[in-house]
């Protein structure tokens, strides 16, 4: 069965929001029944759009279970705990190696020690170069990025493997190949680095994993005593501790020694930063040695996808800082080297013809450059890069919200016109915003109609108690803020029921008015035949009473509520 890929969405918790599209740097999103998913091949698991997820439905795919397998296997399983640690959980390194072996772990060591080998390593490759641009391996967002979306600058990755990957190297070196190594910290793209290296890294969790992990089996850490044996193996780290934090890697290449000084130190973190020092470069022709510590999350890895802590920054930093300890003289050669070849996997950009464009743009109402409103509701910077998405079919045209508020109005707008009651829309100031077909015919004289036809807003702004005979009723409904119903309002020769609704408290009303003179006057009628059915047979109904000896009132009452029932004028009598 395939593996599924780190990232990915649940359908039914997704609200169609489109901030993820807006928050992805590389737009490996894919709009498909307006549901958002991720597209695998793409995506470079920066964790993100997990992370801005207001709905919570982008998730990360959960280990825990291939961990459980692993020991219920009888494999000697051993942590690569991450740097970031020491700021997250507020125990002393005792109890947190207690609590992993409580887990079921063999043992625990720190992925800082990996970080230190990295950095040995990078310090020597910089000391033999001459010159170029050289960046970091340390972040595999980092690494993905640039072999897939900058793979010109994918031969100027050091060649050697990531900290996590050194590690385990070093472990399997010190403690024995047999051993299982799962990694544990903020990163998500360690999942991708398990996935592609499993004979180094058999797994990777992450804090909010490992926190799940610890109350499903209802370890109360505070009750935990560590013994003599919860110690780090095969030794505590020293400055690679500080390689979660931005320019932590720099910092500890410069303790290792560069022996000429002639290495300029950048630190960059944020995909969106690395993005833009990357720009207007040609590393062909750098002429220094420039070394960049590149990191994917804005601050560090402290601010990994799944850090699992609101603690300050500032304090996680500190707390960091305050357990990271120094060697007198860093070695100048590594105890330990995973090489690794950063080949270039560039994404295939499709190049789409102007026609293509254009008749996609043409699809969401986009017929000028005028129209191409660049609004980034749909998630995309510009309307050019949403039709490419469009044409790809990675995007769907509901996602434009001009485009769909101007289908929304058309169909508004035809439902009004159809309408056989009149439909009139009333602004705070009592004045017209829309009116149907049906409200013109019924309240426009001829000559009126005329005017307002031949202008562009139509009724647009005319004012209501101008045009029809009861424009109190709207005023009461504005201040009020109640509906009002009125059935069989007659004004001069004219009857109408009138409903009039609110839109928007005191600021907007609309009302459906049915002209129903036609229907009264044919009540009237059927009223009048009645009344003279009942005046041609009185007699002969008073004789056959008469005859019959009884009254004739209550035979005479009844034939009155006949008529009644058609006589409009007889209810508004009784009102």
């Amino acid at each position: 069965m395939e593996k599924q890929y780190p990232v990915y969405t649940l359908k039914n918790e997704c609200n169609d929001c489109y901030k993820c599209i807006r928050g992805c740097h590389i737009k490996a999103i894919r709009i498909q029944q307006g549901s958002a998913s991720v597209i695998n091949e793409k995506c470079i698991a920066c964790g993100h759009c997990v992370q801005i997820c207001p709905a919570g439905a982008k998730k990360v795919r959960n280990d825990i279970d291939v961990v459980k397998t692993l020991l219920i296997a009888g494999k000697k399983v051993y942590v690569s705990l991450a740097p970031s640690w020491a700021g997250v959980y507020n125990i002393s390194k005792e109890k947190m190696i207690a609590v992993l072996k409580k887990l079921g772990f063999t043992g625990v060591s720190e992925t800082a020690l990996g970080a230190q080998e990295v950095s040995i390593q990078t310090a020597k490759i910089l000391n033999q170069a001459d010159k170029g641009l050289f960046l970091s391996s340390a972040c595999p967002v980092i690494d993905d990025y640039v072999r897939m979306y900058k793979p010109e600058f994918a031969k100027c990755i050091t060649p050697v493997a990531s900290p996590a990957l050194t590690h385990c190297g070093f472990l399997k070196d010190t403690i024995g190949k047999d051993i299982k190594i799962v990694f544990i910290g903020p990163c998500i793209a360690k999942k991708n680095e398990a996935d592609e290296h499993p004979d180094l890294m058999s797994a990777a969790l992450t804090f909010d994993e490992l926190n799940y992990w610890i109350k499903e089996e209802f370890i109360d850490i505070e009750k935990i005593e560590p013994d003599e044996t919860c110690k780090f193996v095969p030794e505590s780290s020293y400055e690679g501790a500080l390689y979660p934090l931005e320019g932590g890697m720099n910092e500890t290449i410069k303790r290792v020694g560069i022996d000429k000084n002639d290495v300029t130190f950048i630190s960059v973190s944020s995909l969106d930063d690395f993005d833009k020092s990357l720009q207007n470069i040609n590393p062909d022709k750098i002429e220094n040695k420039i070394f960049v510590e590149a990191l994917a999350c804005s601050g560090g890895c402290i601010n990994g996808p799944c850090l699992s802590s609101d603690k300050s920054r500032i304090l996680i930093t500190s707390d960091i800082y305050a357990n990271t300890q120094y060697r007198e003289a860093v070695p100048k050669e590594p105890r330990k080297v995973v090489k690794k070849e950063y080949n270039p996997i560039p994404v295939e950009k499709i190049e789409y013809s102007l026609e293509q464009i254009s008749n996609a743009l043409k699809k969401i109402s986009k017929h000028s450059e005028e129209d191409e409103l660049n609004c980034s509701g749909c998630g995309y910077s510009s309307c050019r890069e949403f039709v490419n998405a469009l044409i790809a079919g990675d995007a769907e045209s509901s996602q434009c919200v001009s485009y769909m508020r101007k289908i929304a109005v058309r169909k508004a707008a035809a439902m009004l016109r159809c309408m056989p009651s009149a439909i009139v829309i009333v602004d705070s100031d009592m004045q017209i915003v829309e009116a149907n077909d049906s409200f013109e015919h019924m309240f426009l004289s001829e000559e009126m109609y005329e005017v307002f036809t031949s202008r562009q807003d139509g009724m647009t702004g005319a004012c209501i108690d101008r045009i029809v005979p009861f424009p109190e009723l709207f005023k009461s409904a504005l201040e009020t803020g109640k509906e009002i119903h009125q059935e069989h309002y007659a004004i001069e020769d004219k009857v109408y029921d009138i409903s009039i609704f609110t839109i928007e408290d005191n600021e907007l009303v609309g009302a459906v008015i049915s002209d129903v003179t036609k229907s009264e006057m044919d009540r009237s009628k059927i009223a009048q035949k009645a009344r003279e059915v009942i005046t041609k047979n009185i007699a002969t109904v008073q004789e056959i009473a008469s005859l019959l000896g009884e009254h004739m009132v209550e035979t005479e009452l009844l034939l009155n509520s006949i008529a009644e029932g058609y006589d409009p004028n007889s209810n508004e009598d009784k009102k």
